[in-house]
């Protein structure tokens, strides 16, 4: 019973973290980039104090340089890519390539951290590129790039970064909870800054965007955050990494849904990329029990 739940907190982050590329479309449609990336968080953050103070935590600001690096990192830097790019990248085609993060992360741990990556994840990493690049240029005779498709592969890197660099700067001696709410709140005024110095003027979303944008905030942020530390605690950060193959599957069928069916092009890049980050993960699972892997902690 206890594994049941746990299976399914990892399975509702996963879905929630999914749904966000389609919920980006309603809110994009009526709110600018800056301004949507920052609305987002500035409601996360505060939710997220809310839920450190009723637990009578403190704020840890004497951190404040590695939350403002991770925050500015991790927040700031992805969620900003992450809204620019789905202003014209399609909601499968930006969860496929934010699919290929575990393996990413895992080749930035190499680089910054020396974390030696396992065989399979060696194998696995150019399995997992060649799905992304089928999914990113299409079988066409044209090969293109969409700009929509860039900002997500760079949203993308921001993310595998900052799951290195958690490992690195994350303070032991706070809860995750607080550090959580801290990094959420240094990129929360980022993007607002931001916003402000891009000089796009704060409309009043429609219900379906602010629904939409509440839905991200809160599901796709705090809860999302909240059940996959829950899991990672059970599972461990490889065997956990199965469920996030549940993120590009979930973004595919709401699209369905939304009478915006994967192509073949696209449910081929699934399979490439989905296969790939299975394969690494079954295998970490059965490795080391060093923990070296820094997916494990995701705030989408």
């Amino acid at each position: 019973m206890r594994n049941t739940k746990i299976y399914l907190l990892a399975t509702l982050a996963a879905v929630f973290w999914g749904a966000n590329f389609n919920l980006a479309r309603p809110v994009l449609a009526e709110m600018s980039p800056y301004i949507a990336g920052a609305s987002r968080y500035v409601l996360a953050a505060a939710v997220m104090v809310l839920i450190v103070w009723a637990k009578k935590e403190g704020i840890p600001f004497k951190h404040w340089q590695a939350y403002l690096v991770l925050g500015v990192v991790g927040v700031f830097g992805f969620n900003l890519f992450f809204f620019l790019g789905m202003e014209t990248s399609s909601a499968i085609n930006g969860a496929l390539i934010m699919g290929l993060n575990p393996l990413l992360t895992a080749i930035l741990g190499y680089l910054i951290l020396g974390d030696k990556p396992s065989n399979r994840q060696l194998i696995a990493f150019p399995i997992g590129i060649a799905g992304v690049a089928i999914v990113v240029l299409g079988a066409g005779a044209q090969l293109t790039v969409s700009i929509g498709d860039v900002y997500i592969l760079i949203a993308n890197f921001n993310w595998a970064l900052y799951n290195v660099l958690v490992k690195k700067m994350m303070p032991k001696d706070v809860s995750g909870v607080a550090s959580t709410a801290s990094i959420m709140t240094f990129g929360a005024i980022a993007l607002t800054v931001a916003a402000a110095l891009h000089g796009n003027p704060m409309v009043m979303p429609t219900i379906t965007a602010s629904a939409a944008l509440l839905m991200m905030s809160l599901g796709g942020g705090v809860l999302a955050y909240l059940f996959w530390n829950a899991s990672i605690a059970q599972l461990g950060p490889s065997k956990a990494a199965i469920f996030l193959n549940l993120v590009p599957v979930t973004a595919m069928v709401i699209a369905a849904f939304e009478q915006r069916p994967p192509s073949h092009v696209q449910l081929l890049g699934a399979a490439l990329v989905i296969s790939a980050v299975t394969f690494s993960s079954v295998s970490a699972g059965r490795s080391t029990s060093n923990g070296s892997s820094p997916s494990a902690r995701r705030q989408h």
